[in-house]
């Protein structure tokens, strides 16, 4: 299991939370992050939008363009100038930059649903072992921390995306962007399977330190263990 550390970076701001002592911290910190998670993914969801109805606009101008030009011939026109020339060329050019865009951010979406089940994930997760009276409160302590560490990761994964929205076309190059996407698709997974691995664990030394078999059929029926 990786080590971890909590502070909450989103793009270019810090988010300051002050934690009470104990275990409840946790629910602070998984509250907010939560909430960031949500405001990134309505950003993204405006976004699309935005870029596909510019693109249909720009995609009936095309058809308009190109139902013109197939009724005349480039030739016969004695006032077609290399400036209308280059302008119709740039609505190719636009459209084709918007498609891409659309495609990124689709992908974005995608990633930042990702980030929403990791944070279903531990909210599950840590409102069950937390009440689970086969933890002490240092365990508690530490299974806390543990978790706020791979939720800030997953907020680090949060600035990535928001850098790869947030730069235009001459800062980062498609095959950065699409690099960036990756990694961070890559890590996602990762903290996901994290924290998967941890909450079996956590269940697992529950499971052990029950009484008898009436107590570990009513700790697998309590962590929903087949």
């Amino acid at each position: 299991m990786k080590k971890y550390m909590v502070i909450l970076p989103i793009s270019s701001m810090t988010v300051f939370v002050a934690l009470p002592k104990g275990a409840d911290a946790q629910v602070i910190v998984g509250s907010v992050i939560s909430s960031t998670v949500g405001r990134v993914i309505r950003a993204i969801d405006l976004e699309v939008q935005r870029l596909q109805n510019q693109t249909i606009w720009l995609q009936n101008a095309q058809k308009a363009l190109e139902n013109q030009l197939s009724q005349l011939k480039l030739s016969e026109i004695s006032d077609w100038s290399q400036k209308q020339k280059d302008l119709f060329g740039s609505y190719y050019q636009e459209l084709w930059d918007i498609k891409t865009a659309i495609t990124y951010y689709s992908r974005i979406t995608e990633l930042t649903q990702k980030q929403v089940a990791l944070v279903n994930a531990y909210n599950q997760a840590w409102n069950l072992i937390k009440n689970d009276k086969h933890f002490t409160a240092d365990e508690l302590t530490y299974m806390g921390k543990v978790y706020s560490g791979i939720l800030q990761a997953s907020v680090n994964d949060l600035d990535q995306i928001m850098a790869v929205i947030h730069a235009n076309k001459t800062q980062m190059p498609d095959a950065k962007r699409l690099e960036i996407v990756n990694k961070t698709a890559d890590h996602m997974d990762a903290n996901y399977n994290d924290l998967q691995q941890f909450t079996t664990q956590n269940e697992l030394l529950s499971l052990q330190r029950a009484h008898d078999e009436n107590e570990v059929l009513t700790l697998k029926q309590y962590y929903g263990i087949d």
